[in-house]
């Protein structure tokens, strides 16, 4: 077998878990089945993951850079929070949920798989702190570049965020319909932009409320 750098073969690796599990599902993907699907030894696939737990993790932290890069890509954070979100939402949804059912789908299965199997309910937790961590920080940078504030704080904001967009996503997995879901998106990022609140960091607001 060629060499092959270990960040290299880690990604090779984790890419075709990513299929094996969109194929077959969290509970029939083995090391076995990955290590056939990525064209090497089960042992090698042990060497850099040697356990099931380990890869899925690895998996779950490649999907939430692939959110991170297409947030981060979406729009230009300078504009400000209400812009964040009206585009990188809609930039989100477009990419990642109406053309990859089967993205969500696997997503949804490592989180149950993981609440229902002993030992391993942290990796659930895990995966919705990366989740909500990473909207957080795309938050709080756009409102920061723009000099603006928000009405709450940003933890609960992303927090907020990955909920409501997770029971859309749940939604057209389980009734696809395009025209709804873009609708009902639009109803959720007005929701979230009115929720944040957003105003320059300057202004003060008054017992009054001016």
């Amino acid at each position: 077998m060629a060499y092959m750098e270990a960040s290299v073969r880690r990604k090779q690796l984790v890419a075709a878990a990513r299929s094996v599990l969109a194929r077959e599902g969290v509970a029939r993907t083995s090391l076995r089945a990955v290590a056939a699907e990525g064209g090497v030894s089960l042992g090698t696939l042990q060497y850099v993951f040697p356990s099931k737990e380990l890869l899925l993790r690895a998996v779950i932290e490649d999907v939430v850079d692939e959110i991170a890069g297409v947030l981060k890509e979406s729009v230009q954070v300078e504009d400000g929070l209400e812009h964040a979100i009206r585009q990188g939402l809609t930039r989100f949804w477009s990419q990642l949920v109406a053309e990859q059912s089967d993205l969500q789908l696997m997503q949804y299965e490592l989180t149950t798989y993981a609440l229902r199997t002993p030992g391993q309910e942290h990796l659930a937790r895990w995966q919705y702190e990366r989740y909500a961590g990473i909207v957080a920080q795309w938050c709080q940078e756009a409102a920061g570049k723009a000099g603006e504030v928000c009405a709450i704080p940003f933890a609960q904001l992303a927090r907020v965020v990955v909920a409501s967009v997770d029971g859309l996503i749940l939604q057209h997995v389980c009734d696809p319909s395009p025209g709804r879901s873009r609708e009902d998106l639009d109803a959720v990022i007005e929701m979230l932009i009115g929720l944040a609140g957003v105003r320059p960091a300057g202004r003060v607001r008054t017992a009054g409320g001016a």
